[in-house]
């Protein structure tokens, strides 16, 4: 059995009330520097620019997905169902709140720029020389590797994988309810306690009695809600693509062996996609808001400009198009071009389909692991068959596409571009 500390430990939280922790190791691991980091990363990246209120780590957001792990595992074993591995308890406890250690400071834009992933990450330092790694090993040897394989989702116990990453998992129901109550919006509230009521461990996987699947419903319309008035918001989209363009920015620069006034520790790495362990646990949000302040001081005009805007929320502006036109694009980039503005850093036509979430899409080969409905007389069936309000939101809704400029840069040289340009972007009387 593992080691039990001689006092529970408790910590207050806005969203779940408590979170109790009895584990010897999963105290310990709390207590490591690689997971103290994750409260210099935000949970929502730069989301604060559009809901002031979005400034939670994730740090809470780790804590809560682990109590969320641990509420279902204790229903499980009040329960005494059969079909669950009680002997995996630990490594699902482990894995859910290490679940994100790997994220980088506003991970999802410079993951974009420099192709890392924070899921890789995160298995290097559970597998690599670290204190994550030291924690875990103390209490099992094979744990590292188990912790990486949940997380990467090849270990061999799907009910386990199914637990910290499916579409009814430990992870989106805290990260749902927490980032409604940090925004301040409702759309994210579900009912939580009727779903840890009605979810079943059976032949491997984790399934839903089927009388709970109005409480499913709810929870995937909350989810659909949340994407659309918060993940999916315009405003969000804006400041993260300017973000990512300071740092295709620089990376260009340096490329070009330009000249930094500013640039030292893990940057040189973060530049050259060489990072070492030690110098990718040194980068947090505060870093990167320095580096930003210094590089808005910058002889390049392009990077200096960026960051000011960053710093000062000056974000681009978006108008709404039609469905993506190669035409059109090339059209705005040789416009802009031809007024002095350069496309590469100035000009961003988006796709809600480049977005880092998903909406539940039953079906899809690179979907999570879909919700089963368990009923005595039909066995398991994938719920949007049963239920009309889940097929009514499955699936890909594309929309429009925005294109994002920065306004007054535009607005200044709107005489030097095409008229079906000054159209597009709402400047004809200008």
């Amino acid at each position: 059995m593992p080691r039990q500390l001689r006092e529970e430990k408790v910590f207050k939280d806005p969203v779940h009330k408590y979170i109790y922790v009895q584990d010897e190791t999963i105290w310990n691991l709390i207590n490591t520097k690689e997971f103290q980091r994750l409260r210099r990363i935000r949970q929502l990246g730069t989301s604060f620019m559009t809901f002031h209120g979005a400034e939670h780590s994730r740090f809470s957001h780790s804590l809560g997905v682990y109590e969320v792990a641990r509420r279902i595992i204790s229903q499980f074993e009040r329960n005494g169902y059969a079909d669950w591995p009680s002997e995996e308890r630990l490594l699902c406890l482990c894995s859910a709140l290490l679940h994100d250690i790997g994220h980088g400071p506003f991970s999802h834009s410079v993951e974009k720029v420099f192709g890392t992933y924070h899921e890789e990450w995160t298995c290097k330092l559970v597998l690599g020389d670290t204190e994550v790694n030291r924690v875990l090993s103390e209490a099992d040897s094979e744990l590292p590797r188990k912790v990486s394989e949940v997380i990467c989702k090849s270990y061999e116990k799907e009910i386990v994988v199914s637990l910290i990453s499916s579409q009814l998992d430990a992870d989106r129901m805290d990260y749902l309810l927490r980032d409604a109550y940090f925004t301040g919006v409702h759309y994210g509230t579900f009912d939580m306690e009727r779903i840890l009521r009605v979810i079943r461990p059976h032949r491997g996987h984790i399934v839903v009695k089927e009388s709970g699947m109005h409480a499913i419903e709810d929870y995937l319309m909350s989810r659909y809600q949340m994407y659309w008035q918060v993940y999916f918001h315009p405003v969000t989209r804006s400041s993260e693509i300017g973000l990512r363009k300071i740092f295709e920015r620089a990376k260009r620069l340096y490329g070009d062996s330009y000249p930094f006034r500013f640039l030292m520790g893990p940057l040189v790495g973060l530049l050259e996609n060489n990072l070492s362990i030690g110098e990718y646990l040194e980068l947090d949000e505060s870093y990167i808001q320095m580096t930003i302040m210094q590089w808005s001081k910058e002889q390049d005009p392009i990077l200096s400009d960026l960051c000011e805007r960053f710093l000062h929320r000056r974000l681009f502006k978006y108008a709404a198009t039609d469905a993506r036109d190669e035409p059109l694009e090339r059209e705005l980039r040789s416009g802009l071009a031809a007024a002095g503005i350069d496309p590469d850093f100035y000009l961003e036509i988006d796709s809600i389909t480049d977005m880092p979430y998903d909406i539940y899409r039953p079906g899809d080969e690179e979907e999570s692991l879909p919700i089963l409905l368990l009923s005595d007389q039909e066995g398991l069936t994938e719920i949007s068959r049963k239920s009309d309000i889940i097929r009514s939101i499955s699936g890909i809704h594309r929309g429009k596409q925005h294109i994002y400029y920065p306004e007054e840069l535009v607005r200044d040289r709107a005489s030097a571009l095409p008229s079906s340009i000054r159209k597009m972007l709402g400047l004809d009387g200008v």
